[in-house]
């Protein structure tokens, strides 16, 4: 089926979802699928704005490190990612994240960031503020696709279109490695694999948000796809569902 879409989208004009229709889309899946690049060029070509979740839960795990705040000390810590009033910058392609005003997407990538993430995205607290936000966003911003861990099942439960997109840890390790090598960055492989299997342990398992597969989320598996691939054939899911929705 997924090859299927693909070619159709492919074969299609350049189509936007119509400027009156309101409309949020989901993405969840594991670290290293891709999400976020495959959520914003869909967005792009969708003509929808783009949410990367994932950048508000790493913002905050880098205020917690640059302002040396034990991670157990959870009322400091959600006194200060308060104070930070994290929200994008809607101006830029992607927009761009905010912590007291300045953009710190570079920090929110760094390796330290990446190892404590999971930890600090299982707060309570910390998603309860998150998901509040991010709500607030959508309402801001009512077309929209949003990517995380919880959008579908947590966040935007009511979502028009939900996709979890998937891949293998060893698809997942290949690909981050790739990316580091790119930037000229050492690499070992099967740190990187066991690092991305403790990350998938750590996202399912906590009690507020898990990572899960929503019942209703169209499964994709990148493992064998390119990203060009993935982004046409959830193109032609979407544009098969806002038809649904208008015809209704």
């Amino acid at each position: 089926m997924t090859t299927a879409h693909a070619q159709i989208a492919r074969n299609r004009p350049e189509w936007h979802v119509p400027v009156d229709q309101a409309i949020i889309i989901t993405i969840d899946g594991p670290a290293g699928t891709g999400k976020s690049t495959v959520a914003r060029r869909l967005a792009q070509r969708l003509g929808l704005d783009f949410l990367d979740t994932g950048a508000m839960y790493r913002a905050a795990t880098a205020i917690c490190i640059d302002h040396k705040i034990d991670p157990d000390d959870i009322d400091a810590l959600v006194k200060v990612v308060e104070s930070a009033d994290l929200h994008f910058d809607w101006a830029a392609d992607p927009p761009t994240m905010l912590a007291w005003l300045k953009p710190i997407d570079e920090r929110i990538r760094d390796h330290d960031v990446n190892d404590l993430v999971s930890r600090i995205a299982a707060i309570s607290r910390i998603r309860e503020h998150m998901v509040r936000k991010q709500r607030i966003i959508a309402a801001q911003h009512p077309r929209l696709v949003a990517e995380g861990r919880d959008q579908g099942s947590v966040v935007f439960p009511d979502a028009e279109v939900k996709f979890y997109l998937d891949a293998t840890p060893e698809i997942r390790a290949m690909r981050r490695a790739d990316q580091l090598r790119a930037h000229g960055r050492s690499v070992d492989e099967a740190l990187i694999l066991r690092n991305i299997k403790q990350r998938d342990s750590m996202d399912a398992q906590r009690s507020d948000g898990p990572l899960i597969c929503p019942d209703d989320a169209v499964v994709m598996d990148s493992s064998h796809l390119q990203i060009p691939e993935v982004i046409s054939a959830m193109e032609t899911i979407v544009r098969e569902r806002v038809d649904s929705l208008r015809s209704q």
